[in-house]
């Protein structure tokens, strides 16, 4: 079974008897609703509803824990203590330090399945520790392949909606549960159908240029690289400016390497019908 470690990874665990009325008031996802043996995406917005800080979130028992980077452990954890106020909430920092990883089965006893690549028709097992080794460029090149961002390699936190990332098509936002920071904006996203950008994988006949390099159509930018793999990378895209291009035969190109570009078929997604004269310049 392959696997991968990942030691820049940590957790804080909130619990307490407010602990699921206090995260469903403040995340995406639906903490309520949130099953047993399940890591589900999940953010915490700005006021403004782009993503502050991007997580998975499971159940441990009546507690919750949260997984997220190491280098935003302690700032997560200061933003959700200053939302706690006289909450009956407990919020701490776990000693435990990496999640190790595996895929396909049988599941390692205690893990939980990465709701992300459940989409996908991946199982995907994390589990707290290090537990398994393995390479971790395997983890990123199955990140490419179907498409599951991550922040701090695919786009840079509070410069990106949940939509864009895809969050509104993996669980990772809840449009049902009511109300929550940043929930107005991407409700009327939703509602109206406004999201332009989107998570694409990206392919080229040879290697690709480095993460941030971004990609044009006649000169004009349709989005940046993220995570490259070889010839193989993730990118953000506006789905509109590459749908003029493809329908106008222009070619893709990130520097000078020309690219095709998909989304991700779990997603359900497609790229929208082409009308560059009803499009403003912006």
């Amino acid at each position: 079974m392959p696997s991968a470690f990942l030691a820049d990874r940590r957790l804080i665990r909130v619990s307490g008897t407010g602990a699921e009325e206090f995260l469903n008031n403040l995340i995406t996802a639906d903490a309520e609703n949130l099953p047993q043996g399940e890591a589900r995406a999940a953010a915490l917005l700005t006021p403004q509803g782009k993503i502050l800080f991007d997580f998975l979130i499971w159940r441990d028992q009546t507690d919750y824990l949260i997984e997220t980077g190491a280098a935003e452990q302690d700032a997560l954890l200061r933003r959700l203590t200053m939302y706690k106020l006289r909450a009956p909430v407990d919020l701490k920092a776990e000693t435990t330090e990496g999640v190790s990883l595996s895929w396909g089965e049988p599941a390692p006893q205690g893990s939980l399945r990465d709701g992300r690549f459940t989409k996908a028709g991946i199982d995907l097992f994390r589990l707290p520790g290090a537990s398994a080794s393995g390479d971790a460029a395997a983890y990123e090149a199955l990140r490419i392949e179907h498409g599951i961002a991550e922040s701090g390699r695919d786009y840079a936190l509070q410069d990106a909606f949940p939509h864009d990332v895809l969050m509104d098509v993996n669980d990772g936002v809840s449009f049902k549960k009511g109300c929550f920071v940043g929930q107005e904006v991407v409700s009327r996203m939703k509602h109206r159908g406004t999201a332009r950008r989107r998570v694409v994988t990206v392919s080229a006949e040879g290697a690709l240029p480095a993460s941030g390099t971004e990609i044009t159509a006649d000169g004009k930018p349709v989005g940046t690289l993220g995570t490259v793999c070889g010839n193989r990378a993730l990118a953000i895209v506006r789905t509109d400016r590459v749908a003029d291009a493809l329908a106008a035969g222009t070619p893709l190109v990130a520097a000078t390497v020309a690219v095709t570009m998909a989304l991700p078929a779990w997603s359900g997604l497609s790229f929208p019908a082409a009308d560059p004269a009803a499009r403003a310049e912006d």
